[in-house]
């Protein structure tokens, strides 16, 4: 089989595809042909900035071909998505069984891993914000994986108005046809009227305009893997707040929870009240430019590779 490798840090220039061995699924393992892979930012901030290489994981989707020892729930031939920590940027990829979850009948595995992975990611940072009906949200990166779908879940969840803020305003009529009634640039200085609570993907330099674009007694939920800081003098000034929020925590600690927020997604995916939007779909030869895309944050929805 093939996939995608590398063997120092750096760009995406750095990666390359290699022969492998299919891997044989141990206990409680499924073994995936995989037909599409979702590239997320934190994998390609990892490729730049680790010393080490890592095994390039992320979301899988695709047809189980053989389990092991201890899988009761999957059989070959069921189709499954999930999030895979080792090799996923493969023609085969091994997917815990606990970690997986069933594609239902009507989706595909494009839609998939443009949904449920970045969709968890939104669902539980819009969550974590305690949304009120009727409120006002701000979502940074909205024309991100994740931000698009974090857009339109405001939405669902009651929000009377949305804004998207993106890094160039060439993006803002894919945003505003997400459902968001306004869109702004980073550099806009303010963001527009003071938001009920911001989902912030971004970090960085981006904390400090976010918490200020939060009217008083807002609430910020920081999600980004991107770092920063902000000053405790500007939260007491507006009676604001910071939530932290980590996926793998909620996976980890309340599985109910996060089967919930699964299941919840396919039903406004089914509805139509969610729409996965895929910026493009690369072989695997092609993850350079899939890394790249996402580098320049060229991306207009969800980045795809297809082995």
């Amino acid at each position: 089989m093939r996939r995608v490798q590398y063997e120092r840090s750096g760009g995406p220039e750095v990666l390359e595809l290699v022969s492998a061995e299919v891997p044989t699924p141990g206990p409680g393992e499924l073994l995936v042909r995989v037909e599409a892979v979702g590239v997320t930012l934190p994998v390609v901030r990892k490729v730049r900035e680790q010393r080490e290489p890592i095994a390039l994981g992320g979301e899988v989707a695709g047809e189980v071909v053989a389990v092991g020892d201890g899988v009761e729930r999957y059989t070959p031939g069921y189709r499954v998505t999930g999030l895979v920590f080792g090799h996923g940027y493969a023609d085969y990829a091994l997917l815990s069984a606990a970690m997986a979850s069933p594609i239902p009948d009507g989706a595909s595995a494009v839609d998939a891993v443009a949904l449920v992975r970045s969709g968890l990611v939104a669902l539980g940072a819009l969550s974590a914000a305690s949304p009120q009906e009727g409120e006002s949200a701000l979502i940074t990166a909205a024309a991100s994986g994740v931000g698009h779908l974090a857009v339109q879940l405001a939405r669902v969840r009651g929000a009377a108005r949305v804004v998207g803020a993106v890094s160039d305003l060439a993006k803002a009529d894919f945003v505003r046809n997400l459902g968001a009634d306004d869109v702004v640039e980073y550099s806009q200085e303010p963001w527009g009227a003071p938001a009920d609570y911001v989902l912030d993907a971004v970090g960085g330099d981006l904390l400090t305009p976010a918490l200020a674009a939060l009217a008083p007694g807002g609430r910020l939920v920081a999600y980004s893997s991107g770092g920063g800081a902000i000053e405790a003098y500007d939260l007491l000034v507006g009676a604001k707040s910071v939530i932290g929020f980590q996926m793998a925590r909620i996976a980890q600690k309340q599985p109910d929870l996060y089967e919930h927020w699964r299941q919840e997604l396919w039903q406004y995916f089914a509805s139509g009240q969610l729409r996965p939007a895929v910026h493009a779909e690369y072989s695997l030869e092609e993850a350079a430019a899939a890394h790249a895309a996402i580098e320049h944050r060229a991306n207009l929805g969800k980045v795809v590779l297809i082995p």
